[in-house]
């Protein structure tokens, strides 16, 4: 700790020095140069000297922490470095123009408004902050302040001025041998790696010894950024796509891998969005807290050394080592080879499952006594998700069990029985059984249900079976505080109660095709007994396989007794989202591999037959769906060959959507780069990106509707959250929305705005031609699919449809 503390001394001395020295260089370069250069050195006094100082001292900090393991290539690290300088400086800026100050004082009062009990139908987050700063602006104070972005290559350019002083100036004192003499040596070296695609990229390394002396002498501390944490009061409420979900830090209203369709929003009118923003800021404006009892036993099991049977994600160190796994006799080096890469890919999985499931718990952990909130932004489709990746609802199965409401809610009279529903449906157990029999089921074994709350680790361990253990385990525990509490009626509970769509991208497809057979199946009709599409498809394709069993066929011999509904769920619930008989033989190769009694000799040859009867069953059952979603398919490969142009849309909502696949290709004329749609990712993905937006539409008006009705509302994308005394009222508004958005002519405005969007294209040459009346274009849009007579009205007396 000694010697680090007095490199860190000298450290800062050596990157003043050198700072300073590199700047004065930079200044009188740049001197030399055409008047029109864009200068860096400008961006580099922006802020103090002692800002630049400490935040390379900042990163010769984390970087010591770098392993072998964990590096990250020069490029994202310059850019990393940049944007927080430029962070820094906008900071700075709104602080001096006093921004700052007067956003805490609105925001003070927003607080207020935000802890007092309000009315139903009273004005939401986003009205109300906007005549606070309505107000605010009269008296005179600024709220607001854009400060311009700083390009990329500044942003680079900025961080590499600063890593050459890491990599060129920061030294340590080190003795290679016993009886050499100490000598400075560079702390970071710089090496070439080999990625997965070939391509070598340049990443950074600290010394061994320094990184040996800060990982003995320092504790484990993990650093995040402010946009990847929940917040500790309530986000700063959407009021337009520049402003929003934390106070200071801005994070992009639409979250974006590709490109950011910035000049489609700020070509939208800011009241059309409103939906789109009022629903992030319901969703940001739910207040949470971490399930104690149940962060207790995952952190028991993790510090253990984790769980492969409880699904608790084990270090790499717990696999065997390759000599371990070679026999000594009948392997050759190919063998060996192979062996070496999978463990190799089995090591690196196990490390990335085990620092997700570290951050997690360290995070709840570290909020464990605290309220939190998270904010949420949307994708391009306009699906919502919480902006911290970590702590969030949207994780799998641990992560969701240690999240409760804060706010709770006494029971009720029928609180209790949706608890004892709820954890029935977590297991998976009776997914075909009436809401009924599940009540009843989980009376029967209350005494298991009891056991597992109390004795978790030790009893009978009922939990453990379930589809979803830990929430399993999690409902468990609150149905036994409940059933101990003097008055069941008035015990407080926080546990989410989930109601999940039947196939959602199903459901929307026979709503959009009125399909009378198609909306029996996923639930849409009213019905006395859940029906399950998996589990007729698997019926479907088992009867197929029957048949050429029966003809000689030795893959549907092999495949007898295991065309179940989980080997074909994920292709089913996929192939409405636009998975190809690839990926769907993928899907069901990986069920099948899992299958220990399964003769693996036929999973290749099973997985294709099962696709193709798969992809078979679900063209008889759902005939509107597939000609919609040819239809789809058939527009998008228009758009983008024909018209060469990206597949737009707005959503029933009016949020504005455009498919962002692109690929590079080289012009001839100007011998650049240049973007151009990607005629074969348009194509297949405009199917599902669609029902996407349908969805994310219906929940959308579902949160709204909620909030209205002063209700708790939250979301997984078609799975729908509350507190369990008001289940029935989120169910009832639920099916009233998705009526309401069905009512709407959805494929007929969709035809409409797509004649108007693409009555003038591109030609090859990139010349601008309108379309002709009868041009292939408008035919392909007008030609509309046939609808069926099913009445969507019958949707409000489903009480399968979500459930």
């Amino acid at each position: 700790i000694e010697r680090i503390a007095e490199w860190e001394k000298s450290w800062k001395t050596v990157v003043t020095h050198a700072f300073e020295r590199n700047l004065a260089y930079q200044k009188q370069k740049e001197l030399m140069i055409k008047p029109d250069f864009k200068a860096l050195h400008p961006f580099l006094q922006v802020l103090p000297k002692e800002e630049y100082i400490n935040a390379i001292l900042r990163e010769i900090n984390q970087l010591a922490r770098f392993s072998d393991a964990y590096s990250i290539s020069m490029t994202n690290l310059y850019l990393t470095l940049g944007r927080y300088i430029y962070k820094k400086y906008q900071f700075q800026r709104k602080l001096k123009a006093g921004v700052i100050e007067n956003s805490i004082r609105i925001y003070e009062k927003y607080l207020e408004w935000y802890m007092r009990k309000k009315p139903v139908n009273s004005v939401n987050g986003r009205v109300k902050w906007q005549q606070l700063a309505q107000k605010a602006n009269r008296s005179g104070i600024c709220s607001e302040m854009v400060v311009p972005e700083w390009p990329r290559n500044v942003l680079l350019n900025v961080g590499e001025f600063l890593y050459k002083i890491i990599l060129n100036d920061v030294k340590i004192s080190h003795v290679s041998k016993p009886d050499a003499s100490e000598r400075q040596i560079p702390a970071f070296y710089l090496l070439f790696r080999k990625q997965t695609n070939n391509f070598l990229t340049e990443e950074i390394k600290p010394h061994p010894y320094l990184h040996r002396l800060y990982k003995d002498s320092h504790p484990e501390t993990l650093t995040f950024e402010t946009i990847l944490l929940p917040t500790c009061s309530p986000p700063r409420p959407w009021v337009d796509i520049d402003t929003g979900g934390y106070l200071f830090s801005k994070v992009a209203f639409i979250r974006d891998p590709y490109m950011t369709p910035t000049i489609l929003l700020k070509n939208t009118p800011t009241g059309q969005l409103y939906p789109a923003l009022d629903c992030l800021n319901q969703l940001g404006s739910i207040p949470w807290r971490i399930n104690v009892p149940m962060l207790d036993i995952l952190i028991q099991i993790f510090r253990e050394g984790g769980s492969e049977k409880l699904d608790v994600p084990q270090s790499p160190s717990a696999l065997p080592s390759l000599s371990e796994l070679i026999s000594s006799s009948d392997m050759d080096k190919s063998k060996i080879s192979k062996l070496a890469l999978q463990l190799r890919r089995r090591k690196n999985e196990m490390y990335s499952l085990w620092c997700d499931c570290l951050y997690k718990l360290s995070l709840a952990n570290h909020f464990r006594d605290k309220v939190f909130w998270l904010p949420h932004n949307l994708d391009f489709r306009g699906r919502a998700y919480p902006v911290p990746p970590h702590l969030t609802h949207l994780a799998a199965d641990l992560g969701r069990s240690i999240l409760m409401f804060a706010q709770g809610k006494a029971l009720g009279p029928k609180g209790l029985d949706w608890l004892k529903v709820h954890a029935i449906n977590l297991t998976g157990m009776k997914k075909r059984e009436p809401i009924d029999e599940r009540l009843k089921f989980a009376n029967e074994i209350l005494d298991l249900i009891v056991d597992s709350a109390r004795n978790p680790l030790t009893g009978k361990m009922w939990w453990t079976k379930s589809d979803e253990p830990w929430q399993t385990l999690a409902a468990c525990k609150e149905i036994d505080n409940a059933l101990q509490s003097p008055n069941v009626e008035k015990y407080v509970c926080r546990l989410p109660i989930h109601q999940d769509g039947s196939c959602n991208g199903l459901q929307h497809y026979a709503a959009l095709g009125r399909d009378q057979i198609g909306a029996e199946s996923v639930n849409l009709y009213p019905s006395n007994t859940p029906q399950d599409v998996y589990s007729v498809v698997a019926t479907m394709v088992d009867e197929y396989r029957k048949i050429d069993a029966e003809a000689g066929d030795e893959v549907a011999k092999a495949l007898e007794g295991y065309v179940t509904r989980k080997v074909i769920k994920q292709t089913v619930m996929t192939t409405v989202y636009g998975v190809t008989k690839f990926g769907g033989r993928l899907q069901i190769a990986r069920q099948l591999s899992d299958l220990k009694e399964f003769n693996q000799d036929y999973t290749w040859h099973g997985s294709l037959y099962l696709v193709e009867k798969t992809f078979q069953s679900l063209r008889t059952m759902f005939t509107s769906a597939k000609e919609i979603q040819d239809w789809f398919t058939e527009c998008a490969r228009v758009i983008s060959t024909r018209c060469n142009q990206y597949v737009q849309w707005v959503t029933p909502l009016g949020l504005p959507v455009l498919q962002p696949y692109f690929k590079r290709i080289k012009s001839s004329s100007q011998n650049k780069l240049i973007r151009k749609p990607d005629t074969l990712k348009q194509k297949n993905a405009f199917p599902p990106n669609f029902i996407h937006s349908l969805d994310s539409s219906h929940m959308m008006l579902t949160s709204l509707y909620c909030e209205q009705a002063g209700i708790t509302f939250m979301s997984v994308h078609d799975c729908f959250w509350t507190h369990a005394c008001t289940v029935d009222i989120m169910n009832r508004i639920c099916r009233e929305q998705f009526i309401a958005l069905h009512c709407e002519p959805i494929l007929e405005d969709l035809s409409e705005f797509l004649c108007k969007r693409y009555e003038k294209h591109f030609t090859s040459g990139q010349r601008l031609v309108k379309q002709r009346d009868n041009d292939l274009s408008l035919e392909v849009f007008k030609k509309l699919p046939k609808k069926g007579d099913f009445d969507i009205r019958k949707v409000q007396s489903s009480r399968y449809f979500f459930s």
